[in-house]
């Protein structure tokens, strides 16, 4: 079959690497791509952004399937576009993608449906946000209502922080995500990644993984949108799996169908762990990055499978197959990310690293310049790798990048640190 996926960074590169290895795979194209994603897939220039657009290029190229992988084409709506033109399509609905695109939908999704979730105040105007979080006092959680590319969230140590991030919210700093605002509870605790396959009725767990958000080592800085990632995350024990499936993740697609919009696609539920309880931080409602990079390396060739189930309807008829192994993701980015970073610098030794079912680079932001890779964003290069436990795929990974010469990039080193042996 003809398949296309939508996006350009590492998440996509995972997803066109696992559905490459499939025998059903015959023409795999991605749009807009990026420099990694051309040496194994063809690469087009669309405008992901607008539905009738995609359509057109799946009508003119045959496709029999479309994987949208970022969060704003399914905010936009693309996947109900597709599905409207009789295109085979994994991804939400707007409607159910509101799950990620507003904060406060969730929350009172989470309400409708017991979910557990922390309490939650929503403000449009910023006085009395800063007069809310003057009684609630600190530490609190500041976000932006609507797509802030995973940056619009604010954990405040601190009320003049909180304060801080109200005026800047408001202040235009997230654009149109800020023009609300949600404040949240604090929830102390261990958070993890639950990966979910749903098709509107049935629903499969696939995976979990534990994502490290600050850019400095020890969990130290700005939040970013992720600087690595492992799977599986041993804080998500079965009994917890089965907590957060029976609590929140069940109720909200149940919750989501009797409101006439069913959720079709995979629901990634960020957890809060705490005294042997799940709580829901939030959903996205597509795979995380740099999550995916690990799910789909311990996946491979069945991801595809699992998702034409979910797009068919019935994933009551398959399950996944895992190897009993681990994956571990380090993010390369730029220097100065997730602030001002430069783009353009040349990026050695690629040719140097490994490629094959243990270890892969997954490009997230790079381009090809006179032959050469660049860098061409905040995060650049994911490097990934498998092994028999997490110590063996931690060290293969940090094998690799020593292997690369890009002075102008930077990681972090202790990424699977919660999970490693201290």
């Amino acid at each position: 079959m003809n398949i296309l996926i939508l996006g350009s960074g590492g998440r996509e590169h995972a997803l066109a690497w696992a559905v490459k290895q499939n025998p059903k795979t015959d023409r795999l194209i991605v749009a807009p791509g990026n420099a990694g994603i051309a040496m194994l897939a063809e690469c087009a220039d669309l405008n992901i952004l607008d539905g009738s657009t995609v359509v057109t290029f799946c009508e003119e190229n045959a496709v029999d399937f479309v994987i949208v992988g970022p969060e704003a084409p399914l905010a936009a709506g693309v996947a109900d576009a597709c599905r409207a033109a009789g295109l085979l399509t994994f991804g939400p609905s707007a409607a159910a993608a509101k799950l990620e695109a507003s904060k406060a939908f969730t929350k009172e999704i989470c309400d409708a449906c017991a979910a557990p979730t922390a309490a939650w105040a929503r403000f449009s105007e910023p006085e009395p946000a800063k007069a809310y979080i003057r009684a609630e006092g600190a530490p609190i959680v500041v976000k932006a209502d609507g797509l802030a590319a995973g940056k619009g969230v604010i954990v405040a140590m601190t009320e003049a922080e909180a304060l801080t991030a109200i005026d800047d919210m408001f202040g235009g700093e997230f654009g149109a995500a800020g023009a609300e605002v949600v404040i949240e509870e604090f929830m102390q605790g261990e958070e993890a990644s639950f990966f979910i396959l749903t098709d509107g009725t049935h629903a499969l767990p696939i995976g979990t993984a534990q994502d490290h958000k600050r850019v400095g080592d020890g969990d130290t800085g700005p939040n970013t949108g992720g600087m690595g990632a492992y799977s599986p995350a041993p804080v998500l024990t079965e009994a917890l799996q089965a907590q957060a499936m029976n609590q929140i993740v069940l109720p909200t697609i149940a919750e989501m169908a009797r409101r006439g919009t069913p959720y079709q696609g995979v629901l990634y539920a960020g957890l809060m762990i705490q005294d042997g309880k799940a709580r829901l931080v939030e959903y996205n409602a597509r795979f995380g990055d740099p999550e995916c990079q690990v799910l789909m390396m311990r996946l491979g060739a069945q991801a595809l499978d699992l998702m034409l189930a979910t797009a068919e309807g019935r994933l009551n008829e398959v399950q996944v197959n895992w190897a009993d192994d681990h994956a571990l993701t380090v993010v390369m980015a730029a220097k100065g990310y997730p602030g001002a970073y430069a783009k353009g610098s040349t990026i050695n030794g690629l040719d140097r690293m490994p490629e094959d079912s243990r270890h892969m680079v997954f490009h997230a932001g790079t381009a090809l310049r006179d032959g050469l890779v660049t860098a061409n964003g905040g995060r650049v290069l994911n490097i990934t790798a498998r092994g028999a436990t997490l110590e063996e795929a931690h060290h293969r990974a940090y094998a690799m990048i020593d292997l690369l010469d890009w002075p102008e990039g930077f990681c972090r080193s202790d990424i699977g640190w919660r999970a490693l042996p201290k």
